[in-house]
């Protein structure tokens, strides 16, 4: 029988992604209302004027567009001892994050600040933003070397990745 779980979680938005959105929301839509006002003064020249107008729906679409990009989630699927990070962007585009093998994590527990990292290490954050529910996986990847996975898995997550992690840890972690 296979050993299956799959999560998704939704980043909370911190304040600064907020205001991050506002502002760009803010500075997108007058730049596109300005290049509009161009456009409607150069009446006078039918082709700056068409032009003017293709420029600023151009803008606002790209502005919708960015700020519809900001909603992130992360989807995480467990089989059979592997692990699938999963990146969905507004809903609609998904990027593969990272996949790798539970039975290769050399560290694994809750995730806190004073956990040693080392420069060469390569940090991916998958998480919901609530350092309550975070927990770390180190490993080794090919394409990028030593990383470390922060993520924010539930019960039945915890309980499928705790039975394919290796005994030292399995221990570690009841401790």
């Amino acid at each position: 029988m296979d050993n299956f779980a799959e999560q998704l979680v939704k980043k909370n938005e911190t304040k600064s992604d907020k205001t991050r959105r506002i502002m760009f929301l803010v500075v997108g839509g007058l730049f596109t209302l300005s290049i509009l006002t161009l456009s409607l003064l150069q009446i006078r020249n039918p082709i700056i004027s068409v032009l003017g107008f293709f420029l600023a729906a151009a803008a606002g679409y790209g502005t919708y567009n960015f700020f519809q990009n900001t909603y992130v989630e992360y989807e995480y699927s467990f089989t059979n001892g592997e692990l699938d990070v999963d990146k969905i962007i507004a809903k609609k585009k998904r990027r593969e994050m990272l996949s790798t093998n539970v039975r290769q994590f050399t560290a694994f527990g809750k995730y806190s600040d004073d956990i040693e990292e080392t420069d060469d290490m390569t940090i991916v954050f998958a998480t919901d933003n609530i350092a309550s529910h975070e927990y770390y996986a180190d490993f080794t990847d090919e394409s990028v070397g030593s990383a470390r996975l922060v993520f924010s898995p539930d019960e039945r997550m915890l309980e499928n990745i705790t039975k394919f992690l290796p005994a030292k840890l399995r221990t570690k972690l009841s401790d």
